[in-house]
């Protein structure tokens, strides 16, 4: 239990909490609840792993046995290899994503709130590495109402590029657990083969004793374009393993074998925040003797590089939230509430001057791209190649605006009026920005 469980303030914001309907952003915490960072930053953690986050783009017909060795020996496929290799960079991206404020601030935060046109970006040097080469983070808030982030992580030496967007719904329960939806996907490319991955849906426990954790729960989908799909099931302590941050996950052939039982080729387990084993299915009810497949705590994160303070552009993110960052590490809660209120309402000046203009905030990497059968006459359509839409056929991902994994035809999906609208990168706007600089 924290020491801060039986403070007034505290009590308060349960309180608050018990009683709350609305937008989660607008509640105000106390000091010690809140990170001195925006969650723009939060699309780092997908690469914070730079050698699992490159490492299929190294393997090819002369080695994937080479690779895959230590795993399967008798590793079927390039492909196999590559999705093996694909699944273990997902798996290393959990800790940093939902475990990584809990050990560098005691506990989960609520990170501060992104405004409209707030840029995050920055590079792994990969100095150890030179062969990696440098790899590229932007980071953008493309929507205020509702709060979405779109980002790209790209590394052009090893033709490695993903993209990708990022909304959240969420709401309390009568016990005061915080369960939280997860909108949007990632989109990996790697030297021409795609993946499309969805994040899952998650609660935040341990709120009544002021330290607050997080727990996946539900499926995540790694699909790939040879076929080849990862489904990956989370649950919290008792379920599968008795242990907190516990997953399984199958890798099969096609998607239709996830309908079969036991049609799976590997099966993975263990905490995606510590150690995880991976067992083949041989046929026939015979399986293989389970092999370390991942240990989160082995290799420590790789953080990015981010230019200093001074140097960086009013729309930056540590730029702009400074005053903010720095009164919430000197716990001053009334020097947070003077320099949010004076960010945000000049954002609000801002908008309401553009309103009055006519004019549309303009998104600076990003566009929106219209997915629905009958997209308006001047939205931005998909390419007749699109992958986000090949990939999504292949295992029957719904491509409306739905909680990410949202499969066709089940209750989500069957919601009517839903639109169907996906942020995608724009390299050719990046290379011709002028401002902004890594």
């Amino acid at each position: 239990m924290s020491s801060y469980a039986s403070s007034s303030t505290w009590t308060s914001f349960l309180k608050s909490m018990a009683s709350f309907n609305g937008d989660l952003s607008s509640l105000t915490a106390p000091p010690f609840i809140l990170a001195p960072i925006s969650l723009t930053e939060y699309s780092q953690y997908w690469a914070e792993h730079p050698d699992l986050f490159l490492e299929s783009s190294s393997i090819d017909e002369t080695n994937f046995k080479e690779y895959a060795a230590s795993l399967d020996p008798e590793c079927e496929s390039l492909e196999m290899a590559k999705m093996l290799s694909v699944t273990k960079w997902f798996i290393s991206t959990l800790k940093s994503q939902y475990c990584s404020r809990n050990e560098t601030m005691g506990s989960e935060k609520k990170p501060l709130n992104p405004f409209l046109g707030e840029l995050f970006v920055g590079k792994w040097e990969n100095k150890q590495h030179p062969e990696f080469g440098e790899t590229v983070l932007l980071s953008e808030q493309v929507s205020h109402h509702p709060p979405i982030t779109a980002y790209s992580i790209f590394n052009d030496k090893n033709g490695v590029k993903l993209q990708g967007y990022n909304q959240v719904k969420a709401g309390f329960t009568k016990s005061l657990m915080l369960t939280v939806k997860q909108f949007g996907h990632t989109l990996l490319d790697v030297k021409g083969d795609s993946y499309l991955v969805t994040p899952p849906p998650l609660h935040i426990e341990g709120i009544l004793m002021a330290s607050p954790f997080v727990e996946l729960e539900g499926k995540s989908y790694l699909q790939s374009s040879s076929g080849l799909v990862c489904v990956v099931e989370f649950s919290g302590r008792g379920y599968f393993s008795g242990k907190k941050n516990s997953f399984k996950a199958k890798i099969y052939k096609k998607f239709e074998d996830t309908k079969v039982k036991d049609s799976q080729v590997y099966t993975i387990s263990g905490q995606w925040s510590g150690t995880s084993k991976i067992v083949k299915n041989m046929g026939n009810g015979v399986k293989s003797e389970g092999v370390e497949f991942y240990d989160a705590d082995r290799t420590p994160a790789e953080h990015l590089v981010v230019k200093d303070i001074k140097d960086q552009h009013p729309l930056e993110s540590r730029r702009a939230w400074k005053p903010t960052a720095e009164a919430i590490k000197n716990n001053d809660m009334g020097a947070i509430d003077a320099a949010k209120t004076q960010l945000e309402q000049t954002q609000r000046d801002l908008r309401k001057q553009e309103e009055d203009k006519g004019i549309r905030w303009q998104r600076r990497w990003f566009t929106d791209v219209d997915y629905s059968e009958e997209p308006a006459e001047d939205a931005e359509k998909p390419a007749g190649n699109d992958v986000f839409l090949k990939l999504a056929a292949k295992f029957g991902l719904s491509t409306k605006n739905v909680p990410s994994g949202t499969l066709l035809g089940e209750r989500e999906d069957r919601k009517e009026e839903l639109q169907a609208v996906h942020w995608r990168f724009d390299r050719k706007l990046w290379d011709q920005e002028k401002e902004i600089v890594l």
